[in-house]
């Protein structure tokens, strides 16, 4: 008799396990129509500018998803528990001969579970990520329609604003450029000090040699001069004009 009724304790788990099953096969199939649908609806939503109908409709799909979780997860802690409860009774004194089989049949069940709890997190993510995305675009387009239903004024304050920040970066960059030529002309200059240096030291020698070569090459100094200090000339009056263009 107690063997009988060890039998009909087993039998009773395993049909509540198959009710609870059937239940969430059920149940998720709906549950990922809805989402489905959910996403649907809001991809045929988005060219529309109401926002009345959208507001209800997702309302309603949001409290459903909502209710929806709630139940499919009382039922997977439902069926945990009733494989809990298999578990412990293959572990019961008496049942060592069917012990292979009995750990055949919960395993089935396990597998079940666990397929169910993966679908079910699944969706739901799924869902989840949708919502936040379309909530997400939502918001920009709110953003986009407020910039675009606001003030003369405030846009007119927006293009004085952009054409002030084009200005600065143009103003930075001849700066720049300015820059560049002067460190360039700079290195030029001085790579040329530096020949020249060298051809008058040379020319030096040969005039302390020949005195009437001499003053030749003073008038030839005199010269050099003279065009150093045009050509320093040019160069500042060009800088203060650049500077004087660049912040006006």
């Amino acid at each position: 008799m107690a063997g009988l009724g060890s039998s009909n304790y087993w039998e009773d788990l395993r049909k509540q396990a198959r009710q609870l099953e059937n239940e969430l096969d059920l149940k998720l199939v709906s549950f990922s129509k809805l989402c489905t649908s959910y996403s649907s609806s809001r991809d045929g939503r988005r060219g529309d500018t109401s926002d009345t109908t959208p507001l209800l409709n997702n309302s309603t799909q949001d409290r459903m998803f909502d209710t929806m979780s709630v139940e499919i997860e009382q039922l997977l802690a439902k069926l945990t528990a009733v494989n809990d409860k298999m578990a412990e009774y293959t572990n019961t004194p008496g049942t060592a001969s069917l012990n292979a089989a009995l750990m055949h049949t919960l395993q089935r069940h396990r597998d079940i579970l666990q397929d169910y709890t993966h679908e079910f997190h699944k969706t739901k993510g799924n869902f989840l990520a949708i919502r936040e995305r379309e909530d997400l675009l939502g918001s920009v387009r709110k953003d986009i329609e407020t910039y675009k239903s606001g003030s003369g004024v405030n846009n007119r304050r927006t293009e004085l604003f952009l054409k002030e920040h084009e200005h600065l970066r143009n103003s930075d960059r001849l700066m720049d450029d300015t820059i560049s030529i002067a460190m360039a002309t700079k290195e030029n200059m001085t790579s040329q000090r530096s020949m020249l240096k060298s051809i008058q030291s040379r020319v030096n020698t040969l005039a302390n040699r020949f005195p009437a070569i001499n003053s030749l090459i003073q008038r030839i100094n005199l010269r050099k001069r003279r065009d150093s200090l045009i050509l320093g000339s040019v160069i500042g009056v060009c800088t203060i004009l650049l500077l004087l263009y660049a912040f006006h």
